[in-house]
């Protein structure tokens, strides 16, 4: 399990929510989840749509 403290809400970017909203709803949470510990691994204070690009290729979506 992670340290994050998830209940810190990173800022999106209105494209990152465009590319997160075509993700399936029955996934996004956990999406939603892996990008924000991704960006939080990279020390960003905000999810971009190119963090999010980065995720679903490295999570082979």
């Amino acid at each position: 399990m992670s340290n994050y403290d998830f209940t810190e809400e990173l800022e999106w970017t209105p494209e990152a929510k465009a590319k997160l909203k075509k993700i399936p709803y029955f996934v996004r949470s956990q999406a939603r989840q892996r990008i924000e510990e991704m960006a939080r691994d990279r020390e960003l204070e905000e999810v971009t749509a190119e963090i999010v690009e980065q995720a679903r290729l490295e999570l082979g979506q």
